[in-house]
C-alpha cells in the first residue's frame, strides 16, 4: 500500500537519535499504566459486572475507559516504534531492553481493532489491510468494498455522515475524520473511526484516497455506559436531595415549634414545668430519620410528654412518624391513658400499609401532683436526676409498636420532686444503635448527673447533652426532651 502521505509532500526526514528509546520508554510506561489501572479495578471491588449499586458501576466503566485508552496509546506507539529504523548505536543488549510485548492473542486483538485501505481512483483498485476486513467480518478472498459499495455496509442513520466525508476529501481535498457505525461479524453493530486524506497526483488531481479504520465499539460503549452511569448518579442526587429537603420540611411542620425552653406554668401560677429539647442528626446518613419529640398541654391541665422513633429515613419514615405523632396527641386530648394509648398506637402501626417498627415513651404529668404517669414500647426508659444523682426509672411492660398484634401495654406512675430533672430520650444518641450501646449511652447520660444539678433551666441541661454527644459518629438519629420540674421561669421567660 502506497505512503498514506500527499504526493507533492517533500519526503519524510530520517527519525532523530533516540527516538525508539524513548517511545521503548512511553510503551513500557504505558505498560506499567495498564498493569496499575488493573490493579485498581481489582482492588477497589468494582468488578462485580451484575452489581446494582450506580456508584459501583460508574467507578468500573470509568476503569474500562481508562483501559480501553491505555491499550490504544500502547497500540499506536508500538505501530510508531515498528515504523522507526533500528539505529545500531541504540540497540540496547538483551538485558537492558524494554520489557517484551503483550503474548500475541493479546497483541493480535489490539491490532485487529485498527486496520487501512487505499482506494485509487485512476485503477479501480482497492486495498484492504488484514485487520480491515477482521473489522468489517469479510473473507479477504471476498476483496475490499469499493467507495460505492461502502455505504450499504454502513447504517442507515451514517450514510449520509459517510456519503459527505469521503466527497468533501475526493472534491476539496479535505480530511476525513469522522465516525459511523457498521454492521460487523454476527451482525453485530460496530461502532468505526475513519481517517484518511487523498494523494495527489502531480497535476494537482486527487488519484487515490487513503484511510485507517479504527474499531471504537468497546470505547463508545463504555462512553455510553459511564454517560448513563452518571446520568442515574444525577437523577439519584437529585432525588435524595428532593427527599431530604422534603423529610426537613415535613419533620419541621411536624414537630413542636419551639426550640429553646418552653414554660409551662401550673394552673395556680406557682410553679412551672421548663421544657426543653433537641434533635440530633445521624452523622452517617444523610437521610432524616423517624425520630420524634413531642409536649402538648392538655385541656385536663396534664402535660403531654413524649419521644419515639420509627424505622427507616427519608420522606417515607417523616410522613410515618407525622401519622403516628398526630394520632398519638389526638388521643391524648382525648383522655386516653399511656398504656391504653400504646395499644392503640400498635394496631394503628400493625394495621399500617406500610409495615414497620416503632418505640416510644409516652407520659401523662400532672403538675398539681407532680405525678408521672407513663408506659413505653420496647424504648430506653425515663432517666430521672435529682440531687446530683440520675437512675433510670423501672419500665413498665411493653413491646415494639407493629412488632405483634393485640400487644398489652401497662404504666406506671411516679412523683416527682421539685428540681428533678426528666430526660426523654431515643436509642441513636450511642454511636452503634444496639442494645449494648443503647444501655452505654444511658450510663454517659447518667454521668451528667453533676452538671444537670447546676443547671438553672433544661435549656442548660441540653446544651449539656449536645456538648457531651453532639460530634458522635451517629449511625442514627436521635432526639431528646427535657422536663425540669417545679423550676421558675428565669427573667427571660417571665
Amino acid at each position: 500500500m502506497p505512503s498514506p502521505l500527499f504526493a507533492d509532500r517533500p519526503a519524510p526526514q530520517p527519525p532523530e537519535r533516540g527516538a525508539r528509546s524513548a517511545l521503548d520508554a512511553l510503551i513500557s510506561q504505558t505498560r506499567r499504566l495498564r498493569g496499575g489501572v488493573d490493579a485498581v479495578r481489582r482492588e477497589s471491588g468494582v468488578e462485580d459486572e451484575h452489581s446494582e449499586d450506580p456508584h459501583a458501576r460508574w467507578q468500573r466503566v470509568l476503569c474500562e475507559l481508562a483501559v480501553h485508552h491505555l491499550d490504544d496509546l500502547g497500540e499506536h506507539l508500538g505501530q510508531l516504534r515498528e515504523g522507526l529504523p533500528v539505529d545500531p548505536e541504540e540497540a540496547a543488549p538483551p538485558r537492558e531492553r524494554v520489557p517484551a510485548a503483550p503474548p500475541e492473542p493479546e497483541r493480535r486483538s489490539l491490532l485487529s481493532r485498527v486496520g487501512s485501505a487505499e482506494w485509487n481512483l485512476l485503477t479501480d483498485e482497492v486495498t484492504w489491510s488484514a485487520e480491515l476486513y477482521e473489522i468489517f467480518g469479510r473473507r479477504p478472498a471476498d476483496g475490499g468494498l469499493s467507495l460505492d459499495e461502502l455505504p450499504s455496509w454502513v447504517h442507515c442513520d451514517d450514510q449520509a455522515t459517510l456519503t459527505a466525508m469521503v466527497t468533501d476529501c475526493l472534491v476539496d481535498g479535505k480530511p476525513i475524520n469522522g465516525e459511523f457505525r457498521i454492521a460487523g461479524p454476527g451482525d453485530r453493530e460496530r461502532t468505526v473511526h475513519m481517517v484518511g486524506e487523498p494523494v495527489l497526483e502531480a497535476d494537482g488531481s486527487t488519484g487515490s484516497m487513503w484511510a485507517v479504520l479504527r474499531d471504537v465499539s468497546e470505547l463508545r460503549r463504555s462512553q455510553q455506559a459511564l454517560h448513563e452511569t452518571r446520568d442515574s448518579l444525577q437523577r439519584q442526587r437529585h432525588i435524595a436531595q428532593t427527599e431530604h429537603r422534603l423529610a426537613v420540611e415535613l419533620q419541621e411542620a411536624v414537630l413542636p415549634p419551639w426550640r429553646s425552653s418552653l414554660q409551662l406554668p401550673h394552673p395556680e401560677g406557682n410553679t412551672a414545668l421548663d421544657l426543653a429539647a433537641h434533635y440530633l442528626p445521624s452523622a452517617i446518613s444523610a437521610l432524616i430519620g423517624g425520630d420524634w419529640y413531642d409536649a402538648l398541654h392538655l385541656p385536663d391541665g396534664r402535660t403531654l410528654l413524649s419521644v419515639g422513633d420509627l424505622t427507616g429515613h427519608g420522606v417515607a419514615a417523616t410522613s410515618g412518624m407525622a401519622t403516628m405523632l398526630g394520632a398519638l396527641r389526638g388521643m391524648a386530648v382525648a383522655g386516653v391513658e399511656p398504656g391504653p394509648l400504646m395499644g392503640f398506637l400498635n394496631q394503628m402501626l400493625d394495621a399500617s400499609a406500610q409495615p414497620a417498627l416503632g418505640s416510644a415513651v409516652c407520659g401523662l404529668y400532672d403538675s398539681r401532683t407532680r405525678t408521672l404517669t407513663w408506659s413505653q414500647a420496647g424504648h430506653p426508659a425515663p432517666l430521672i436526676f435529682r440531687g446530683g444523682t440520675g437512675w433510670a426509672l423501672r419500665p413498665p411492660e411493653g413491646v415494639l409498636l407493629g412488632a405483634t398484634s393485640g400487644a398489652t401495654y401497662t404504666q406506671r406512675t411516679e412523683v416527682l420532686e421539685p428540681g428533678d430533672v426528666l430526660v426523654l430520650h431515643t436509642d441513636g444518641l450511642a454511636p452503634r444503635s444496639t442494645q449494648a450501646s443503647v444501655e452505654a449511652g444511658a450510663e454517659r447520660l447518667l454521668s451528667l448527673a453533676p452538671r444537670f444539678s447546676v443547671a438553672r433551666t433544661a435549656q442548660e441541661c441540653v446544651r449539656t447533652i449536645v456538648e457531651a454527644f453532639g460530634d458522635e459518629q451517629r449511625e442514627d438519629d436521635a432526639c431528646v426532651l427535657i422536663a425540669r420540674i417545679g423550676s421558675h421561669p428565669s427573667p427571660a421567660h417571665r
